[in-house]
Protein backbone atom coordinates (compact mmCIF):
# COMPACT_ATOMS: atom_id res chain seq x y z
CA UNK A 1 0.00 0.00 0.00
CA UNK A 2 1.28 3.49 -0.80
CA UNK A 3 -0.54 4.95 2.17
CA UNK A 4 -0.86 3.52 5.64
CA UNK A 5 -4.40 2.55 6.68
CA UNK A 6 -5.06 3.21 10.37
CA UNK A 7 -7.68 1.57 12.59
CA UNK A 8 -10.34 4.12 11.64
CA UNK A 9 -10.45 2.57 8.18
CA UNK A 10 -10.97 -1.04 9.25
CA UNK A 11 -14.75 -0.80 8.81
CA UNK A 12 -14.19 0.87 5.46
CA UNK A 13 -12.00 -2.02 4.30
CA UNK A 14 -14.67 -4.53 5.31
CA UNK A 15 -17.25 -2.43 3.43
CA UNK A 16 -15.01 -2.50 0.34
CA UNK A 17 -14.57 -6.26 0.66
CA UNK A 18 -18.33 -6.82 0.83
CA UNK A 19 -19.13 -4.52 -2.11
CA UNK A 20 -16.43 -6.23 -4.19
CA UNK A 21 -17.99 -9.62 -3.52
CA UNK A 22 -21.63 -8.66 -4.03
CA UNK A 23 -21.27 -5.90 -6.61
CA UNK A 24 -23.84 -3.61 -4.99
CA UNK A 25 -23.82 -1.10 -2.18
CA UNK A 26 -27.34 -2.08 -1.15
CA UNK A 27 -26.46 -5.78 -0.93
CA UNK A 28 -23.34 -4.97 1.09
CA UNK A 29 -25.37 -2.73 3.41
CA UNK A 30 -27.84 -5.55 4.00
CA UNK A 31 -25.07 -8.03 4.86
CA UNK A 32 -23.29 -5.60 7.21
CA UNK A 33 -26.47 -4.37 8.88
CA UNK A 34 -26.05 -0.71 7.94
CA UNK A 35 -27.69 1.56 5.40
CA UNK A 36 -26.58 2.39 1.87
CA UNK A 37 -25.28 5.83 2.80
CA UNK A 38 -23.02 4.35 5.48
CA UNK A 39 -21.40 2.05 2.93
CA UNK A 40 -20.95 4.97 0.55
CA UNK A 41 -19.44 7.13 3.27
CA UNK A 42 -16.98 4.42 4.32
CA UNK A 43 -15.86 3.78 0.76
CA UNK A 44 -15.42 7.51 0.13
CA UNK A 45 -13.31 7.86 3.29
CA UNK A 46 -11.11 4.95 2.24
CA UNK A 47 -10.65 6.37 -1.25
CA UNK A 48 -9.55 9.70 0.20
CA UNK A 49 -7.11 7.94 2.51
CA UNK A 50 -5.64 5.93 -0.35
CA UNK A 51 -5.65 8.75 -2.85
CA UNK A 52 -7.62 7.16 -5.65
CA UNK A 53 -10.74 5.33 -6.81
CA UNK A 54 -11.15 1.80 -5.46
CA UNK A 55 -14.33 0.89 -7.37
CA UNK A 56 -15.67 1.59 -10.81
CA UNK A 57 -19.26 1.18 -11.99
CA UNK A 58 -19.77 -1.30 -14.83
CA UNK A 59 -22.81 -3.01 -16.39
CA UNK A 60 -21.97 -5.94 -14.09
CA UNK A 61 -22.09 -3.82 -10.92
CA UNK A 62 -19.23 -2.29 -8.97
CA UNK A 63 -15.82 -3.71 -9.90
CA UNK A 64 -12.43 -3.18 -8.24
CA UNK A 65 -9.81 -0.91 -9.77
CA UNK A 66 -6.14 -1.87 -9.56
CA UNK A 67 -5.85 0.19 -6.38
CA UNK A 68 -9.04 -1.44 -5.10
CA UNK A 69 -7.60 -4.92 -5.61
CA UNK A 70 -4.61 -3.95 -3.49
CA UNK A 71 -6.93 -2.65 -0.79
CA UNK A 72 -9.00 -5.81 -0.97
CA UNK A 73 -5.92 -7.92 -0.23
CA UNK A 74 -5.56 -6.00 3.04
CA UNK A 75 -9.29 -6.37 3.72
CA UNK A 76 -9.09 -10.13 3.29
CA UNK A 77 -6.15 -10.27 5.71
CA UNK A 78 -8.23 -8.36 8.27
CA UNK A 79 -11.20 -10.66 7.70
CA UNK A 80 -9.06 -13.73 8.26
CA UNK A 81 -7.58 -12.20 11.42
CA UNK A 82 -11.03 -11.43 12.83
CA UNK A 83 -12.18 -14.97 12.07
CA UNK A 84 -9.09 -16.35 13.78
CA UNK A 85 -9.75 -14.27 16.91
CA UNK A 86 -13.31 -15.54 17.06
CA UNK A 87 -12.14 -19.09 16.60
CA UNK A 88 -9.47 -19.28 19.31
CA UNK A 89 -11.28 -22.17 21.00
CA UNK A 90 -12.12 -23.85 17.72
CA UNK A 91 -9.57 -23.55 14.96
CA UNK A 92 -12.11 -24.81 12.44
CA UNK A 93 -14.81 -22.25 13.24
CA UNK A 94 -16.31 -20.20 10.44
CA UNK A 95 -18.15 -16.89 10.45
CA UNK A 96 -19.70 -14.78 7.74
CA UNK A 97 -22.78 -13.97 5.70
CA UNK A 98 -23.41 -15.96 2.51
CA UNK A 99 -26.18 -15.21 0.01
CA UNK A 100 -27.34 -17.97 -2.35
CA UNK A 101 -29.88 -17.79 -5.17
CA UNK A 102 -31.32 -21.13 -6.31
CA UNK A 103 -34.41 -22.64 -7.95
CA UNK A 104 -37.34 -23.41 -5.68
CA UNK A 105 -36.91 -27.19 -5.50
CA UNK A 106 -33.15 -27.03 -5.03
CA UNK A 107 -33.51 -24.36 -2.31
CA UNK A 108 -36.01 -26.29 -0.23
CA UNK A 109 -34.88 -29.86 -0.75
CA UNK A 110 -31.09 -29.69 -0.99
CA UNK A 111 -29.65 -26.24 -0.20
CA UNK A 112 -31.59 -25.55 3.00
CA UNK A 113 -30.87 -28.92 4.69
CA UNK A 114 -27.22 -28.94 3.56
CA UNK A 115 -26.60 -25.40 4.79
CA UNK A 116 -28.53 -26.05 7.99
CA UNK A 117 -26.04 -28.79 8.83
CA UNK A 118 -23.16 -26.41 8.10
CA UNK A 119 -24.73 -23.68 10.22
CA UNK A 120 -25.22 -26.03 13.17
CA UNK A 121 -21.51 -26.84 12.96
CA UNK A 122 -20.58 -23.14 12.61
CA UNK A 123 -23.21 -21.02 14.44
CA UNK A 124 -21.57 -17.75 13.37
CA UNK A 125 -22.44 -18.42 9.74
CA UNK A 126 -25.52 -16.64 8.40
CA UNK A 127 -27.22 -17.74 5.18
CA UNK A 128 -29.76 -16.04 2.94
CA UNK A 129 -31.36 -18.32 0.34
CA UNK A 130 -33.34 -16.58 -2.38
CA UNK A 131 -35.64 -18.96 -4.29
CA UNK A 132 -35.70 -18.04 -7.96
CA UNK A 133 -35.63 -19.97 -11.21
CA UNK A 134 -33.65 -17.85 -13.67
CA UNK A 135 -30.69 -18.17 -16.00
CA UNK A 136 -27.28 -17.12 -14.70
CA UNK A 137 -27.15 -13.35 -14.95
CA UNK A 138 -24.32 -11.50 -16.65
CA UNK A 139 -24.76 -8.64 -14.19
CA UNK A 140 -23.78 -8.77 -10.53
CA UNK A 141 -26.88 -9.56 -8.49
CA UNK A 142 -25.76 -9.15 -4.90
CA UNK A 143 -25.46 -12.92 -4.49
CA UNK A 144 -22.35 -14.83 -3.51
CA UNK A 145 -23.51 -17.96 -5.33
CA UNK A 146 -26.13 -18.78 -7.95
CA UNK A 147 -27.58 -22.21 -8.67
CA UNK A 148 -29.00 -22.35 -12.19
CA UNK A 149 -30.58 -24.91 -14.50
CA UNK A 150 -28.51 -25.72 -17.57
CA UNK A 151 -24.87 -24.88 -18.28
CA UNK A 152 -24.24 -21.16 -17.68
CA UNK A 153 -22.13 -18.85 -19.83
CA UNK A 154 -21.07 -16.01 -17.56
CA UNK A 155 -18.00 -13.80 -17.78
CA UNK A 156 -15.70 -13.30 -14.79
CA UNK A 157 -17.18 -16.21 -12.87
CA UNK A 158 -16.43 -19.85 -12.14
CA UNK A 159 -19.02 -22.56 -12.65
CA UNK A 160 -19.34 -26.24 -11.82
CA UNK A 161 -22.00 -28.87 -12.50
CA UNK A 162 -23.57 -30.11 -9.29
CA UNK A 163 -25.84 -32.88 -10.56
CA UNK A 164 -28.09 -34.19 -13.30
CA UNK A 165 -31.81 -34.55 -12.87
CA UNK A 166 -34.82 -35.33 -14.99
CA UNK A 167 -38.40 -34.18 -15.44
CA UNK A 168 -41.17 -36.69 -16.15
CA UNK A 169 -44.93 -36.70 -16.29
CA UNK A 170 -47.05 -37.65 -13.26
CA UNK A 171 -50.73 -37.69 -12.33
CA UNK A 172 -52.93 -39.09 -9.59
CA UNK A 173 -55.02 -42.21 -10.00
CA UNK A 174 -58.11 -40.04 -9.49
CA UNK A 175 -57.18 -37.76 -12.39
CA UNK A 176 -56.45 -40.69 -14.71
CA UNK A 177 -59.73 -42.40 -13.79
CA UNK A 178 -61.65 -39.22 -14.61
CA UNK A 179 -59.81 -38.22 -17.79
CA UNK A 180 -58.31 -41.46 -19.09
CA UNK A 181 -54.73 -42.66 -19.16
CA UNK A 182 -52.68 -41.40 -22.15
CA UNK A 183 -51.27 -44.27 -24.20
CA UNK A 184 -49.05 -42.16 -26.45
CA UNK A 185 -47.46 -38.72 -26.56
CA UNK A 186 -50.18 -37.65 -29.01
CA UNK A 187 -52.87 -38.51 -26.43
CA UNK A 188 -51.54 -35.75 -24.16
CA UNK A 189 -53.20 -33.16 -26.39
CA UNK A 190 -56.47 -33.94 -24.66
CA UNK A 191 -55.06 -33.38 -21.15
CA UNK A 192 -54.16 -30.47 -18.88
CA UNK A 193 -50.62 -29.67 -17.82
CA UNK A 194 -49.32 -28.29 -14.51
CA UNK A 195 -45.98 -26.57 -15.11
CA UNK A 196 -44.25 -23.20 -15.06
CA UNK A 197 -45.97 -20.01 -16.24
CA UNK A 198 -44.94 -19.53 -19.87
CA UNK A 199 -44.56 -15.77 -19.66
CA UNK A 200 -42.58 -15.94 -16.40
CA UNK A 201 -40.15 -18.65 -17.54
CA UNK A 202 -36.72 -17.23 -18.42
CA UNK A 203 -34.76 -20.50 -18.39
CA UNK A 204 -34.35 -21.89 -21.90
CA UNK A 205 -33.66 -25.37 -20.60
CA UNK A 206 -37.00 -25.54 -18.77
CA UNK A 207 -38.78 -23.99 -21.74
CA UNK A 208 -37.35 -26.76 -23.94
CA UNK A 209 -38.89 -29.42 -21.69
CA UNK A 210 -42.31 -29.05 -23.28
CA UNK A 211 -41.07 -28.83 -26.88
CA UNK A 212 -41.52 -32.59 -27.43
CA UNK A 213 -45.07 -32.53 -26.07
CA UNK A 214 -48.17 -31.67 -28.06
CA UNK A 215 -49.96 -28.41 -27.16
CA UNK A 216 -51.69 -28.98 -23.81
CA UNK A 217 -54.15 -26.78 -22.01
CA UNK A 218 -52.54 -25.25 -18.94
CA UNK A 219 -54.42 -26.12 -15.79
CA UNK A 220 -52.53 -24.53 -12.88
CA UNK A 221 -49.20 -22.91 -13.71
CA UNK A 222 -46.82 -21.51 -11.12
CA UNK A 223 -43.24 -20.37 -10.56
CA UNK A 224 -43.29 -22.54 -7.42
CA UNK A 225 -42.59 -26.26 -7.65
CA UNK A 226 -44.59 -26.76 -4.43
CA UNK A 227 -47.65 -25.26 -6.13
CA UNK A 228 -47.15 -27.51 -9.15
CA UNK A 229 -47.11 -30.53 -6.84
CA UNK A 230 -50.16 -29.33 -4.93
CA UNK A 231 -52.07 -28.85 -8.19
CA UNK A 232 -51.10 -32.30 -9.48
CA UNK A 233 -51.82 -34.05 -6.18
CA UNK A 234 -55.25 -32.42 -6.14
CA UNK A 235 -56.04 -33.95 -9.54
CA UNK A 236 -55.93 -30.68 -11.55
CA UNK A 237 -53.91 -32.17 -14.40
CA UNK A 238 -50.69 -33.94 -15.35
CA UNK A 239 -47.57 -32.47 -13.77
CA UNK A 240 -44.18 -32.21 -15.47
CA UNK A 241 -42.16 -32.75 -12.30
CA UNK A 242 -38.67 -33.76 -11.11
CA UNK A 243 -38.22 -37.46 -10.49
CA UNK A 244 -36.03 -36.91 -7.41
CA UNK A 245 -39.14 -35.76 -5.55
CA UNK A 246 -41.98 -37.54 -7.30
CA UNK A 247 -40.66 -41.03 -6.74
CA UNK A 248 -41.08 -40.55 -2.98
CA UNK A 249 -44.83 -39.84 -3.20
CA UNK A 250 -46.86 -43.02 -3.82
CA UNK A 251 -49.86 -41.13 -5.23
CA UNK A 252 -47.72 -39.75 -8.08
CA UNK A 253 -48.48 -42.19 -10.92
CA UNK A 254 -45.92 -42.22 -13.77
CA UNK A 255 -47.36 -41.23 -17.13
CA UNK A 256 -45.64 -42.30 -20.38
CA UNK A 257 -42.26 -42.71 -18.70
CA UNK A 258 -40.99 -45.04 -21.40
CA UNK A 259 -41.92 -42.53 -24.08
CA UNK A 260 -40.89 -39.23 -22.49
CA UNK A 261 -38.22 -37.91 -20.15
CA UNK A 262 -36.37 -34.60 -20.10
CA UNK A 263 -32.81 -34.38 -18.77
CA UNK A 264 -31.28 -31.28 -17.23
CA UNK A 265 -28.60 -30.22 -14.73
CA UNK A 266 -28.03 -27.94 -11.77
CA UNK A 267 -24.93 -25.74 -12.05
CA UNK A 268 -23.25 -23.56 -9.43
CA UNK A 269 -21.89 -20.12 -10.38
CA UNK A 270 -19.65 -17.97 -8.20
CA UNK A 271 -17.72 -14.75 -8.75
CA UNK A 272 -13.99 -14.82 -8.09
CA UNK A 273 -14.25 -12.22 -5.31
CA UNK A 274 -16.88 -14.24 -3.46
CA UNK A 275 -15.05 -17.54 -3.88
CA UNK A 276 -12.02 -16.17 -2.01
CA UNK A 277 -14.14 -16.13 1.17
CA UNK A 278 -13.65 -19.22 3.33
CA UNK A 279 -17.32 -19.13 4.30
CA UNK A 280 -18.31 -19.22 0.63
CA UNK A 281 -15.80 -21.97 -0.08
CA UNK A 282 -17.30 -24.12 2.66
CA UNK A 283 -20.79 -23.36 1.34
CA UNK A 284 -19.76 -24.61 -2.10
CA UNK A 285 -18.28 -27.73 -0.53
CA UNK A 286 -21.46 -28.42 1.47
CA UNK A 287 -23.68 -28.03 -1.59
CA UNK A 288 -21.41 -30.15 -3.77
CA UNK A 289 -21.20 -32.92 -1.15
CA UNK A 290 -24.98 -32.97 -0.70
CA UNK A 291 -25.50 -33.10 -4.47
CA UNK A 292 -22.96 -35.92 -4.88
CA UNK A 293 -24.66 -37.92 -2.12
CA UNK A 294 -28.15 -37.27 -3.46
CA UNK A 295 -28.96 -35.94 0.00
CA UNK A 296 -32.46 -34.63 -0.75
CA UNK A 297 -34.81 -33.63 2.05
CA UNK A 298 -38.22 -35.13 1.28
CA UNK A 299 -40.89 -33.65 3.56
CA UNK A 300 -44.25 -35.37 3.99
CA UNK A 301 -46.76 -33.92 1.54
CA UNK A 302 -50.46 -34.03 2.49
CA UNK A 303 -52.18 -36.43 0.12
CA UNK A 304 -55.76 -35.35 -0.57
CA UNK A 305 -58.65 -37.75 -0.72
CA UNK A 306 -60.38 -38.61 -3.97
CA UNK A 307 -62.87 -35.81 -3.31
CA UNK A 308 -60.00 -33.34 -2.90
CA UNK A 309 -60.96 -32.56 0.70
Amino acid sequence: MDRQIDYRHLESLIALLTVARLGRYTAAANVLGVNHSTISRRIDALQKAMGGHLLTRTPNGWELTDLGRRAMASAETIEQAVEAIGAEKDSGALAGHVRVAAPDAFSAHLAAPALAKLQVKHPQLVFEIVSETTRARQTRTGMDLEIVIGEPHVRKAASMKLLDYELRLYATAEYLESHGTPRSIEDLAGHSLNYYIDTALTVDKLDDATSALPPMRRSISSTSIAVQYAATMNHAGIGLLPTFLSRHYPNMIPVLHEEFTFHSEYWLVGRDEALRSRAVQETVRALNDAAAAGDWFIPPFPVPSASGS
